[in-house]
């Protein structure tokens, strides 16, 4: 009895450690220009997670607003790497930044005219949401950045920077890899 007691204690005690040592919060001022993706990039924080933290229902920030951001605490025993939450597959398309009626400017707020390097993916935000670090086969590493009237459940949109990059990719079904 002894011995299963100290170990109860002892895992507690490791517990409660662990969990108040996890996270450092900070509080960011929001500027002019700022959008939630490019504040979650500079932080290394998902926009999914800055919405959450911050009670926000929508992308919609504005100048002055607080925003909390909690930075993970660096750990030895833990790898920098992504690990994959979750695996599925999904109809895929690409798109562009200049299509007929574009503005190039995803719904987290990414100039993709400016930054044309991004690798960017439309999502169903019900499926994948927001601000999700995704890893798609025969494309790469991406962020869950936009949003489309046609992209709906199992379905995502690639983003390139030239038409005939999108038109090479075509149709096609994908394995998609959610990332934490």
């Amino acid at each position: 009895m002894r011995k299963i007691l100290g170990t109860v204690i002892l895992a507690m005690a490791l517990l409660f450690t662990s969990t108040t040592a996890d996270a450092a919060s900070t509080t960011y001022t929001v500027k002019k220009g700022d959008t939630l993706y490019r504040i979650a990039t500079t932080y290394k924080v998902s926009v999914a997670n800055l919405k959450s933290w911050n009670n926000l229902k929508t992308n919609t920030i504005k100048i002055n607003q607080k925003l909390k951001i909690v930075k993970p605490a660096k750990s030895v025993s833990r790898s920098n790497s992504s690990t994959v939450v979750n695996e599925l597959y999904v109809n895929s398309t690409a798109y562009t930044a200049y299509c007929a009626g574009c503005s190039g400017i995803t719904k987290t707020g990414i100039n993709l005219r400016k930054n044309p390097h991004l690798k960017v993916i439309a999502v169903d935000p019900s499926v994948i949401p927001l601000g999700t670090k995704v890893y798609v086969e025969g494309y790469g590493y991406a962020i869950a950045g936009d949003i489309g009237s046609a992209i709906k459940g199992n379905k995502i949109d690639v983003f390139f920077p030239t038409k005939s990059q999108a038109y090479n990719w075509g149709r096609k079904k994908v394995k998609i890899k959610i990332l934490d």
